[in-house]
């Protein structure tokens, strides 16, 4: 007989969620709203969909996209409609509304009544209740709806596939920051001044005061993990909370004046204060949502910290992924090593060799297009300054427009070598010498609207190449400028020799 393997899915331990203190309990009436810090998706964290029923909804324009600060990166909140949608109130909720630095869950809600399935495109915290933003069908008038979400009315409202890994994920990063920052600030006194749970899948980061050497990130790594392994637990402890002793706290500060932590909302009014604990390594108050072991959070810290300078202060951030975003980055990270490895034709033990070799190979092939472009460009400077020589008239200006293809990054450093070796072999102002102006100019083989096309002036006369640069702003509209005896201009477009070669040799025949 065939074996059959079951699959069991995960459960919260019944001793997870603890209340503390003698008189608070759960509501019961399902009239009246449970408050955030004691919602079914913060007693239960694994809970997937419950059946509960509507204290209130109402019509609403969709939330106003706040103002993203400058060089901040931005955690991307689930896409809101621009159009009208219903704020509903449950009694109860598997779906979290964003807090504690941790965004909000999506997920849908079902009515009872008609079966109709109706979108959470996000929750939010009004005061101390979770309200949901739920997204009116399509064909559906909005009084329609209302009557769908009358007080009493029967509803299951469940996270689904997509809002369940959404929130795996959300917990994972939440619960190892927790773990991290315990340890960073037990073990090297670093205390967390922010974090972000980026958006899926970049790493998340806590904030801390200075930089970590590579040992030390490794040494809090290692810690991590061996904690990890160990399976350590997580439960949440929850009481009253006294509001006014709460906003009375003086938050620490570091001597720069950097607060550490964030106080009380001033909008909260949940009147419920929860800790999560870690056992043995951390006792945090937060109303995120967190796993009930860190036993699958295996921690891997990018090896280096990004310094951020501030107006008083240099903090620095330190990234890290865990659970199924560190999958996520192990297999992305793999599948670009086994790519390049594929482009090298080397296993990717060798990649780090190979690339080293392709790269000592460019920087020898880059020198010897440099040392052929400079043996160039003196070749081409030998011959303008031969043609300004064999002419018989010493005192006479030669004028002379030296045009060429250069589908090269740097066409202006190609001319301006012509110009320095011209310099060498006629240089302006030598005894004898004779007057000269020369425009040197190059294009790209192929050209758009868009192409930018390179112009250099060079000349022994100061004025003479002032006139010369005026001109081609006018006459050609480069865009340009220069001092003494060079200029240089930038020409956006499809460059013509039997236009602008023409007027070029216009503008020199003035002289």
């Amino acid at each position: 007989m065939a074996a059959t393997a079951y699959l069991i899915a995960p459960t919260t331990p019944p001793d997870y969620h603890r209340i503390i203190s003698p008189t608070l309990q759960v509501p019961s009436d399902p009239q009246i709203s449970v408050p955030v810090g004691l919602l079914a998706c913060q007693r239960d964290p694994l809970l997937r969909t419950l059946q509960t029923t509507v204290v209130s909804a109402s019509v609403a324009q969709p939330p106003a996209i706040p103002a993203q600060k400058k060089g901040k990166k931005a955690v991307l909140a689930p896409e809101v409609p621009n159009e009208l949608l219903l704020h509903v109130l449950l009694h109860d909720t598997v779906i979290f509304p964003e807090g504690g630095g941790q965004p909000t869950d999506t997920g849908r809600i079902i009515t009872e009544v008609d079966g109709a399935i109706w979108e959470v495109v996000q929750a939010k915290r009004h005061g101390g209740h979770a309200v949901h933003y739920v997204k009116i069908r399509d064909g559906v008038h909005a009084d329609t709806a209302l009557l769908a979400f009358q007080p009493g009315a029967k509803v299951t409202v469940a996270l689904g596939e997509e809002g369940y890994d959404r929130r795996y994920d959300h917990m994972s990063m939440h619960t190892s920051q927790h773990m991290l920052s315990a340890l960073l600030e037990t073990r090297l006194d670093l205390p967390t001044l922010s974090w972000s749970l980026t958006s899926h899948p970049s790493p998340c980061y806590v904030e801390i005061p200075r930089g970590m050497s590579q040992e030390e990130i490794a040494s809090i790594q290692a810690e991590a993990n061996r904690l990890v392994f160990e399976g350590r637990k997580v439960h949440v402890e929850v009481e009253e909370l006294d509001v006014a002793q709460e906003q009375a706290k003086v938050i620490p500060k570091l001597e720069s004046g950097r607060s550490v932590g964030k106080a009380l909302p001033k909008d909260y009014t949940g009147g419920v204060k929860r800790v999560v604990v870690i056992d043995g390594v951390d006792r945090n108050p937060c109303c995120g949502t967190h796993l009930p072991s860190i036993h699958n959070l295996q921690l891997f810290l990018i090896p280096h910290t990004e310094a951020l300078s501030r107006s008083s202060t240099t903090s620095a951030r330190l990234y890290f992924l865990a659970g199924p975003r560190l999958i996520t980055y192990l297999t992305s990270t793999h599948a670009s090593l086994a790519s390049t490895a594929s482009i090298l034709s080397c296993g990717p033990t060798l990649v780090p060799d190979r690339v080293t070799q392709v790269v000592d190979e460019r920087k020898k092939a880059e020198k010897r297009v440099t040392d052929t472009e400079q043996g160039l460009a003196e070749y081409i400077a030998k011959g303008l300054a031969a043609e300004i020589i064999s002419k018989d008239n010493a005192n006479e200006l030669y004028k002379h427009h030296f045009h060429r293809t250069d589908d090269t990054g740097n066409a202006l450093g190609f001319l301006t070598s012509i110009a320095f070796s011209l310099g060498a072999v006629a240089p302006p102002g030598a005894e004898g010498g004779r007057p000269y102006i020369i425009v040197l100019s190059s294009t790209p083989s192929t050209q758009t609207a868009n192409t930018i096309s390179t112009v250099l002036v060079v000349g022994t006369d100061d004025a003479k190449v002032k006139v010369v640069g005026d001109a081609l702003k006018t006459k050609l509209a480069i865009k340009g400028g220069g001092r003494g005896t060079r200029w240089s201009g930038k020409f956006t477009g499809v460059w013509k020799e039997s236009r602008e070669n023409t007027s070029i040799e216009e503008i020199l025949s003035t002289l």
